[in-house]
C-alpha cells in the first residue's frame, strides 16, 4: 500500500510513485527501441536525415551561394552549415509528427491500449527513438560540412555544446511534431504541412542570409524566429561568421539563452499537450 507522509513543505512519495516512475522509464526505453527498430529496417525513411542534408547543403554551398553577398568577404561556406542544421532540424521533426500519426491509424495504439502501459512512455519513446536518429542527421551534415571546407574554429568545450545545444532543440521539437501528428487526420496532410511549416521557419530566418535585407516588418519575424536564434547560437559556439551579432534584437544579441528558452519552453508547453491529446484520442 502506498503512503504518502505530509511533512511541512515537502512530500513525500511512497513505493508506488518511485514504480510509476520506473515504469514510465521502462516504457519509453522498449517504445524507443521498437521505433528504432522500425525506422532502421525501413532505409529509405532515414533519406530526411541522410541524404536530404546532404543534397540541401551542396545546394545552398555551390548553387545559391554564389549569390549572397556576406559582410567582409567571409566565407559563406562557414557561414552556411549552422543554418543548415537548424534547417535539418526542422526537417528531420517531420518525421516524428507522420510517425506519430501513422501509429495513431494503424490500430497500434489500440494494441497498446490494451497493455498496462504508460501514456508518457509511449509518446517519449517516439521522441527519443526520433532523437537518435537525428544524431545520424547530426554526423552526415558535419562530414558534408568539412567535406565543403567548413571548420569549427572554437575550442572542444564549445563545440561540445553547441552540438548539445542543437540535439536539445531538436527534441523540444520533436514533441511539438507529436502534437501535430495527433492533430491531423491522415499522415499525407501531416508531411505536407510539417514540410511548408518548416520551409518557411527556415526562410524567414538566418539560417540561409542575414536578416538586413529584409522588409522591416518581415526582418522583425525573423529576428525572433528560434531557428535564427539557433544559427546565429552554433555560429558563436563553432567560431563561425555570425553578422546577426550585430541585430539589437534579444534572441540574436543572447542567442544560446534564447535558443536554451526556446527549446525548454516548448518541452513544456508540448509535452504535456501531446499527453493530453494522446488521452483524448485514444480515451484513456
Amino acid at each position: 500500500m502506498t503512503t504518502l507522509t505530509a511533512v511541512p513543505g515537502r512530500l513525500d512519495a511512497g513505493p508506488g510513485t518511485i514504480g510509476k516512475v520506473r515504469q514510465v522509464i521502462g516504457d519509453t526505453l522498449v517504445l524507443a527501441r521498437r521505433n528504432l527498430a522500425r525506422t532502421l529496417s525501413e532505409p529509405e525513411s532515414l533519406i530526411d536525415v541522410t541524404l536530404t542534408p546532404v543534397v540541401f547543403t551542396l545546394l545552398f554551398a555551390y548553387v545559391v551561394g554564389g549569390a549572397i553577398a556576406l559582410p567582409h568577404g567571409v566565407s559563406y561556406h562557414d557561414y552556411l552549415i549552422p543554418g543548415m542544421f537548424a534547417m535539418t532540424m526542422a526537417s528531420a521533426s517531420t518525421g516524428t509528427a507522420t510517425a506519430v500519426n501513422h501509429d495513431m491509424s494503424n490500430g497500434i495504439i489500440d494494441r497498446f491500449r490494451s497493455l498496462p502501459m504508460s501514456r508518457a512512455g509511449v509518446l517519449a519513446g517516439q521522441s527519443l527513438a526520433d532523437l537518435l536518429t537525428t544524431i545520424i542527421a547530426v554526423i552526415v551534415l558535419a562530414a558534408t560540412g568539412l567535406a565543403i571546407g567548413w571548420r569549427i574554429h572554437t575550442d572542444v568545450g564549445h563545440a561540445v555544446e553547441g552540438f548539445a545545444l542543437i540535439l536539445l532543440f531538436a527534441y523540444a521539437l520533436n514533441w511539438g511534431m507529436a502534437c501535430l501528428g495527433m492533430v491531423f487526420r491522415s499522415a499525407e496532410g501531416v508531411q505536407q504541412f510539417g514540410v511548408l511549416m518548416m520551409l518557411g521557419l527556415t526562410f524567414v530566418s538566418s539560417a540561409f542570409v542575414p536578416t538586413s535585407g529584409m522588409p522591416a516588418w518581415l526582418r522583425e519575424v525573423a529576428n525572433w524566429n528560434p531557428l535564427s536564434s539557433l544559427s546565429a547560437a552554433i555560429r558563436d559556439l563553432f567560431g563561425n561568421p555570425n553578422p546577426a551579432s550585430s541585430v539589437h534584437a534579444w534572441p540574436l544579441q543572447h542567442p544560446v539563452l534564447a535558443t536554451t528558452v526556446y527549446s525548454v519552453g516548448m518541452i513544456v508547453v508540448f509535452a504535456p499537450l501531446a499527453v493530453r491529446l494522446y488521452r483524448t484520442r485514444t480515451g484513456k
